[in-house]
């Protein structure tokens, strides 16, 4: 950064800034999806009177217990998630009706930092020291890192093979973001992706996963936003399936 920004500068204090406060809602939100238990494990469930409601509920073998609609059983979590979505291979964990919101903000903020770092990297690597850099030993680096460092350690070999890091961490929560949208956007789980069923509009959609405080949320993760429902007695807004 400091060839970039000239040392305690504005833009060099503002972009440390902004640094910091992507870096730790990255990390923060990680740890909060990880943490915050969307099972029913914690819950006693009381199925409703009315038979329409009941006749959504359905019965877990595996939990030996009856549930609400849009939970499911997870075979690596062992337990059944409200309104789960998918098992998270980054978290370790579900993502469900009370974390949704810290695993959406982690990939906002991983598809940020890794695409503001991408390219200052790339003006840092291939125009200020393209000497160095625009050679054919770089693509060795690049392909091949592991014998790269084997061969010749540096931190030039460093950089690139971090800078590589960068672009992958960009490219999974771009992805990912453009792959969850439309299912965020229409109230669904990737299970219903394609259904309407629950959809109450963009704005409702977006409080349903946000909390009643949405404008805040991105703040931080520990900014306290009330989720509008309680993830268990769900009624249909369309047949749709």
């Amino acid at each position: 950064m400091p060839e970039l920004h000239d040392v305690g500068g504005f833009w060099y204090t503002l972009v440390w800034l902004l640094a910091l406060f992507v870096l730790f809602n990255i990390t923060s939100n990680l740890l909060a999806c990880m943490l915050v238990d969307t099972t029913i494990k914690m819950h006693i469930l009381k199925p409703p009177l009315e038979p329409e409601l009941l006749r959504q509920w359905h019965m877990c073998d595996s939990c030996q217990a009856l549930v609400p609609p849009r939970t499911w059983h997870c075979d690596i979590c062992d337990v059944c998630v409200f309104k789960r979505d998918h098992h998270c291979r980054f978290t370790g964990c579900c993502v469900g009706h009370h974390n949704y919101r810290y695993f959406f903000y982690f990939l906002v903020y991983m598809c940020l930092g890794a695409l503001y770092v991408t390219i200052n990297a790339s003006i840092y690597l291939w125009y200020l020291h393209a000497d160095y850099y625009w050679r054919p030993y770089t693509l060795v680096t690049i392909f091949v890192p592991a014998l790269s460092f084997t061969v010749f350690a540096s931190w030039e070999n460093f950089y690139v093979f971090v800078y590589e890091l960068n672009i992958l961490a960009f490219g999974i929560s771009a992805l990912m973001l453009v792959y969850h949208f439309p299912i965020f956007k229409r109230g669904a789980v990737m299970k219903q992706r394609l259904s309407s069923k629950y959809d109450l509009g963009l704005r409702a959609n977006a409080e349903m996963v946000l909390g009643k405080r949405m404008y805040l949320t991105w703040l931080s993760p520990f900014v306290r936003s009330e989720l509008p429902h309680d993830g268990i007695n769900w009624i249909p807004v369309s047949k749709s399936e």
